[in-house]
């Protein structure tokens, strides 16, 4: 039986992407504690030993045991299951917000490197303005005006986002806009929209994904900076910064672990994203191999 032109590509891709996790153990890794984090968002309600948000006044503050595992807060809320719970509810946040940003970003991106002009050269000048302000502080200022929710998280998070794609498809498009396979689509009278959306923005794919993996990471801190501040989401829900936030109010009177944990799976969340960025990186972009 014969077999196919694009079963071949699709057999040599799958090849090389073998390769180059077997070479690279920090790939494994990456993909690994990624699969560990999606599976945790996924399936935490069912994973999780105790209800997150049920209070137990008298095993408050109680440390590490078999029946809690990460301890218990101040309520007597098990933190283990409040840190599992949290897991979906920042990866959501991280998603949504880097999914938003990175499709209009690029798009965006994508028409100023494509037709260039006037509409370039002001949209560019405000983006540099945009991103010399402190993002972070940008961010709390648009959570402040529209209100604490779990949607304006989201929506703050990716407008800030929005720079970094706009600033990388203007650059990735305008390098491609005059090469040789875009010319031959215009002689064929493919027309700017079709040539945006089948010849320019396939070819910058990889770039975009790589900055994804990244913001991710600065998403998820994004998000738990502010609800530590307390104008992200609003308790009693389980969120991680939530958590870092109120176990830091026990670390002097020696309660370590209401505060460590929820730290540990912040930090835990962003190696991995740093992580994934490199790997996607080697796997996406072969001359960053060696």
């Amino acid at each position: 039986m014969a077999i196919s032109h694009s079963s071949l590509r699709l057999r040599d891709r799958l090849s090389t992407l073998g390769y180059i996790l077997s070479e690279n153990r920090l790939h494994q890794v990456a993909f690994g504690l990624f699969a560990l984090l999606i599976l945790a968002a996924l399936f935490a309600p069912l994973l999780v030993p105790h209800d997150p948000l049920a209070t137990n006044p008298q095993d408050a503050l109680t440390p590490p045991s078999a029946t809690y595992w990460f301890g218990t807060d101040q309520l007597g809320r098990d933190v283990f299951s409040r840190v599992l719970v949290a897991t979906r509810l920042d990866m959501l946040i991280a998603f949504g917000a880097v999914g938003i940003s990175c499709v209009v970003g690029s798009l965006i991106g994508a028409v100023l490197g494509y037709f260039g002009g006037v509409v370039d050269t002001v949209t560019s000048r405000f983006v540099d303005v945009l991103m010399a302000f402190p993002l972070f502080v940008l961010a709390m200022a648009m959570v402040a005006a529209l209100g604490n929710s779990v949607m304006n998280v989201i929506y703050a998070t990716a407008i800030i986002n929005l720079p970094f794609y706009v600033r990388l498809a203007r650059a990735e498009v305008n390098v491609r806009r005059n090469m040789g396979y875009v010319e031959a689509a215009r002689v064929g009278g493919s027309g700017h929209a079709r040539i945006l959306l089948v010849f320019l923005l396939p070819n910058i794919l990889s770039p975009l994904v790589i900055q994804a993996s990244v913001n991710l990471g600065w998403a998820v801190l994004n998000a738990a900076g502010l609800s530590f501040l307390g104008m992200g989401v609003r308790p009693p829900t389980a969120e991680w910064g939530i958590l870092v936030a109120e176990g830091a109010r026990f670390i002097a009177s020696g309660q370590w672990w209401v505060f460590l944990f929820p730290s540990l799976m912040l930090m835990l969340a962003v190696f991995t994203f740093n992580l994934l960025g490199d790997a996607l990186r080697d796997i996406l972009d072969p001359r960053s191999r060696t």
